[in-house]
């Protein structure tokens, strides 16, 4: 697979085979890696994870095995699951049986794209902002602010909820420190009775 790579503002470190999670990944996620170990593009717009130890917030093994795993925190996930890479909101980009699905963090919802994984980085180049959902990213830089490498977004009130209409807050925070509230408020969510609201208060 050759991608044609524009801004990118962080590569991974050396690709290293002695990690745990190497047998657990398909063929064609390896021989990316093994080109390029991962990488942050379009200012944290998209982070596909790298095999390594350091940093952690790069590591796939941190949340594809081990207590922080995904399968972990969503029952959508199974053990299976390479979740290479996220967007600027935490969204998750899985491969499971040769395709690419997207895990929506906030409510769990986890959907197949349709797409193999050379198709996914294609739709990635042909138009980021879109595919990749980057206009709360791009709000976030144009109010004069940027992500450091291995924070996302964190929407307050949650996209996900009626409050969200009149308008959200947003402010970056560690990648998984955001997956762990999502997750957290992904289960919340999902044990509400029918037509049992949750509310949140915006504090100014």
């Amino acid at each position: 697979m050759n991608l044609e790579l524009v801004n990118i503002t962080f590569r991974g470190p050396e690709f290293e085979v002695i990690s745990p999670v190497v047998d657990l990944l398909p063929a064609n996620l390896i021989g990316l890696l093994t080109q390029i170990n991962g990488f942050v593009q379009f200012g944290g717009g998209l982070h596909v994870r790298g095999v390594c130890a350091q940093p952690t917030w790069h590591s796939i093994a941190e949340v594809m095995i081990g207590p922080r795993a995904l399968t972990h925190q969503y029952e959508q996930v199974l053990a299976t699951d390479a979740p290479f890479a996220q967007d600027c909101m935490a969204d998750q980009f899985l491969l499971r049986d040769g395709l690419v699905h997207k895990l929506q963090s906030e409510t769990g919802e986890l959907r197949s794209l349709d797409l193999r994984l050379a198709q996914f980085f294609a739709a990635v180049e042909a138009d980021p902002v879109d595919f990749l959902a980057m206009h709360p990213l791009l709000r976030f830089q144009r109010e004069g602010n940027r992500l450091e490498l291995g924070q996302v977004l964190q929407a307050y009130p949650p996209f996900s909820t009626k409050e969200a209409a009149s308008g959200v807050s947003l402010r970056a925070i560690s990648a998984m420190e955001a997956l762990a509230t999502l997750a957290e408020f992904s289960r919340q969510v999902s044990d509400l009775a029918d037509g049992e609201q949750v509310r949140f208060r915006v504090r100014l």
